[in-house]
C-alpha cells in the first residue's frame, strides 16, 4: 500500500461509514476520519499526535497489536474482532483490519487501521439468544423450540416428570428450569444423584434416620424430602435405583407419605418430584429390570431432550452462550469463534452432549487471550491437522490452505450454495471463496 502519510484523499474516507486511522513509526496517530470520531467519541483534533493505545484502549493494546504484527510481517491482516473503549468508558465491539503504509520507494512509513462498529451486530445476537432460550437452557432446532413451549405447562402442574435423554444433554438444567417457572420457586430445589451413592446410604440421604437408627446414628437427621419442603426434589440417575429404595419410593409417589430409618411414624412430603435418567426406562420397566408401577409413577410428564448430533442448528447459539458465559467467569473479551472453529465444531459428533461443547470452549480460553477463538487454542483432537491425520492415516498432513479451502466448500454447502452468505460468514471476499474452491480438488485427491 503506497499511500503518503498526509491523506491528500480526506473527504473520501470522511465519508465512509468505517472508521479510518493511521499511525507513523512512533505509533503516533497521523490521521483520523470522521466515522473513527463518532465510534470512538474522541475528536481527531485530540487523537491526532498521540499514541494510538491512548487513543483507543484496546482488548489489542497488551502487546498483541495488530498493527505491530502488520507492520513487521509486511501482511496485511483482516476482519480480527476485539473491542475498543470509548472516551465515556463504553466497550464498543468492534471487527478491524490492518495493513502497512509504505512510501513510494517501498519504505515503511506507518500503518493504517479501519475498524467497524458491531454495537448492532452484538445487540442483534443477544436478542437472538433472548428469544431461542428458556432459562439456562439454549437451542433453536425444532426438538428445541417445542420444549421450550412444553416447559411452562408442565412446570406450572403439580406432576411428577420424567426427563430422559443421553449423558450431558442437559437434565438437570432441564430440571432447574422446571422448578425456577413453577409456583414453587421460592422454595429449595434439591438435586440427589441417585448413582452416587450406596443403598444404605442413599435411603438415609432420601428419607433421613433418626436418633438410635443406628451406630453412630446420635441425632435426628433430616433427608432431601424433608430439607425439599414444598419444592422440587431432582433424582438423578434414577434408573440405578435399588429394588428395596423402588419400593420405598413409589409409596412416596402414591402416598406422599415415607418412613426415616428408624421411625415408626410417617412423615409427609409435599415435595414436586422430577425424575431423569440416561438409560432406556421402558425397556428396563419392561424387562423387569426396574419396577413397572414406579416408572408408570415417574412417567407422567416425560420430557426428552434429543442429544446435541441430531440438532447441530443449535451449536453456534450454544457457542455464543458459552463463550458469554467464560468471558464473564474469566474477565476475557473473547468476541466468539472463527469460521473454521465453528465448521470443525459442527463436523463433530458430541458424544458427550452439550457437556463436552462446554468443555471444549472452557479449553479454549485458557489458550485463547482474546479476538476469535482460533483452531489452535481447540483440544488436540479436535485440531484440523490432527483430525485429518486420524482419517487420512498415512497421507501427509493439510497445510492451513488446504484446511481453509475444506472450510470455504463447507460453508458454501451450510448455506445452500449460496456463495456471498459463506463469504459473510467466513469474513473474506468473493475472490477469496472463488481461489479457496478452486483448490478443493487438490485438496480431497
Amino acid at each position: 500500500m503506497a499511500l503518503p502519510l498526509d491523506i491528500p484523499c480526506d473527504g473520501i474516507m470522511n465519508s465512509i461509514a468505517d472508521g479510518v486511522f493511521t499511525v507513523d513509526m512512533e505509533w503516533n496517530v497521523t490521521f483520523f476520519n470522521k466515522s473513527a470520531e463518532r465510534i470512538t467519541g474522541i475528536p481527531a483534533a485530540e487523537a491526532l499526535g498521540r499514541k494510538c493505545w491512548e487513543v483507543f484502549r484496546s482488548s489489542l493494546c497488551d502487546g498483541r497489536c495488530a498493527l505491530a504484527q502488520c507492520m513487521s510481517e509486511g501482511a496485511n491482516l483482516s476482519n480480527v474482532s476485539i473491542f475498543i473503549i470509548r472516551s465515556d468508558g463504553t466497550k464498543v465491539p468492534v471487527s478491524i483490519s490492518a495493513a502497512p503504509l509504505h512510501a513510494g520507494d517501498g519504505s515503511l512509513l506507518g500503518g493504517v487501521e479501519t475498524f467497524r462498529d458491531l454495537t448492532d451486530v452484538a445487540l442483534l445476537r443477544k436478542e437472538v439468544e433472548a428469544r431461542f432460550s428458556f432459562e439456562d437452557i439454549v437451542g433453536k432446532s425444532r426438538a428445541m423450540t417445542r420444549l421450550f413451549d412444553l416447559l411452562p405447562r408442565i412446570a406450572r402442574s403439580d406432576a411428577t416428570v420424567l426427563v430422559t435423554g443421553e449423558s450431558g444433554t442437559g437434565k438437570e438444567l432441564v430440571a432447574r428450569a422446571l422448578h425456577s417457572v413453577s409456583p414453587r420457586e421460592a422454595e429449595p430445589f434439591v438435586a440427589v444423584n441417585c448413582g452416587a451413592l450406596p443403598d444404605t446410604l442413599l435411603e438415609s440421604e432420601l428419607f433421613g434416620y433418626k436418633a438410635g437408627a443406628f451406630t453412630d446414628a446420635k441425632g435426628d437427621k433430616p433427608g432431601r424430602f424433608a430439607l425439599a419442603g414444598r419444592g422440587t426434589i431432582f433424582l438423578d440417575e434414577v434408573a440405578e435405583l435399588s429394588p428395596a429404595v423402588q419400593v420405598k419410593l413409589l409409596r412416596v409417589l402414591q402416598e406422599r407419605v415415607y418412613e426415616p430409618l428408624g421411625s415408626t411414624a410417617p412423615e409427609r412430603t409435599e415435595a414436586r418430584v422430577v425424575a431423569a435418567t440416561n438409560r432406556d426406562l421402558d425397556e428396563l420397566a419392561a424387562s423387569g429390570a426396574f419396577r413397572q408401577d414406579l416408572f408408570y409413577r415417574l412417567n407422567v410428564a416425560r420430557i426428552h431432550i434429543p442429544p446435541l448430533r441430531e440438532r447441530p442448528e443449535d451449536v453456534p447459539l450454544l457457542v455464543a452462550h458459552f463463550v458469554s458465559r467464560f468471558n464473564a467467569l474469566t474477565g476475557k473479551s473473547v468476541e466468539g469463534v472463527s469460521a473454521e472453529v465453528l465448521a470443525t465444531l459442527l463436523r463433530h459428533d458430541f458424544p458427550g452432549n452439550v457437556r463436552e461443547l462446554e468443555n471444549i470452549l472452557e479449553y479454549a480460553f485458557i489458550l485463547c487471550p482474546g479476538g476469535l477463538v482460533q483452531p489452535e487454542h481447540l483440544p488436540e483432537g479436535l485440531r484440523p491437522a490432527a483430525r485429518h491425520a486420524g482419517v487420512r492415516h498415512s497421507a501427509a498432513p493439510l497445510t492451513m490452505e488446504q484446511i481453509k479451502a475444506r472450510a470455504a466448500r463447507e460453508a458454501v454447502l451450510r448455506h445452500g450454495g449460496k456463495r456471498m452468505a459463506a463469504c459473510r460468514e467466513l469474513g473474506i471476499t468473493k475472490d477469496t471463496l472463488r481461489r479457496l474452491l478452486a483448490q478443493i480438488e487438490d485438496v480431497d485427491e
